[in-house]
């Protein structure tokens, strides 16, 4: 390793995320010939293959793997280290990696983008959706940056007070959830409480790397559950289904506000006492005096904030 290239880490890095030596050439501007030389320098200095052919593209091996996670952390020293202490948005070439929960992406991406895209045009947003490794690719420094919800009722799992020391936070805004239901269902007939809740099938949407939320952690205290009779991970999808079904949907209040105009369905609250939860912006302390860095996610929270 004493006459090791550095620049050979962003190689592997590409190559660990597009898991093509093609799309990695396109990425790094070079040709495949290129990239293929320096994945065999590669191969040499870590005594490994790296990665494997397949039909697919290329299957990291056991050691790659391994190597992933510290790669990101080297990666993100070295950046610190040769990024300049003031920040000139209009020559920014940066690339920024977000994790986001489905339902904020309509209701952050249309208030703060325009802007970025006015101050910083060379700037790039790589925006995965949030599941069950983005907290630890955060707690890692692999991302940049985690909008996803949190509660503030005591009894969640996912309460504000459980998010990691290491990890800072803001509120981006409140929310809380609504029940969908075919606008031709025949609840609308009946009472609408928590037995009729629960005497109809529901449908569920697992979002965020998570299967239940806070309305189920409330039923199991009260020793009552919903009948889950089908689980999708597209609300789009879902909404579709509760306007053809007598399912029932439950789903974010500004989220169904904004998409359930495109079906025939009917908004009811749930006949729960619920604290609102929140989205929140989530990202390592590693990062709290990154100009950058910093740029970016007050203006998420100043355009979001303000809607």
């Amino acid at each position: 390793m004493k006459n090791f290239d550095f620049n050979l880490l962003s190689v592997l890095e590409v190559l660990l995320e597009e898991q093509s030596v093609t799309a990695a050439a396109a990425r790094l501007h070079l040709s495949q010939s290129a990239v293929s030389k320096q994945l065999a320098r590669l191969r040499l200095t870590f005594d490994d293959p790296l990665f494997e052919r397949t039909a697919y593209g290329l299957r990291p091996t056991p050691k790659a793997m391994l190597l992933a996670p510290d790669l990101r952390q080297v990666l993100n020293q070295v950046a610190q280290l040769t990024r300049p202490d003031e920040f000139e948005p209009e020559l920014s070439q940066r690339k920024f990696r977000l994790n986001i929960v489905e339902t904020a992406y309509s209701l952050t991406y249309p208030h703060f983008m325009p802007e970025l895209l006015q101050q910083a045009p060379g700037i790039k947003l790589d925006s995965q959706t949030w599941h069950t490794e983005s907290m630890d690719k955060l707690l890692r420094c692999e991302i940049d940056l985690g909008i996803a919800c949190r509660e503030w009722d005591k009894r969640s799992l996912l309460h504000m007070n459980n998010i990691p020391g290491d990890l800072n936070y803001v509120e981006l805004l409140r929310d809380h959830p609504v029940c969908l239901v075919s606008s031709k269902h025949p609840l609308l007939n009946e009472p609408w409480n928590l037995e009729t809740f629960l005497k109809y099938r529901h449908l569920q949407v697992t979002f965020g790397g998570f299967e239940h939320w806070l309305l189920d952690d409330v039923l199991n205290l009260e020793h009552q559950k919903r009948d889950i009779a089908v689980n999708l991970t597209d609300f789009h999808s879902a909404m579709h289904l509760c306007e053809n079904s007598e399912l029932l949907l439950c789903c974010p209040a500004k989220y169904a506000a904004q998409m359930s105009h495109q079906f025939s369905l009917t908004t009811l609250d749930i006949p729960l006492e619920l604290v609102p939860g929140a989205y929140v912006l989530l990202w390592h302390k590693h990062f709290d005096f990154d100009p950058s860095h910093r740029w970016l996610r007050e203006m998420i929270i100043e355009s979001v904030q303000q809607v």
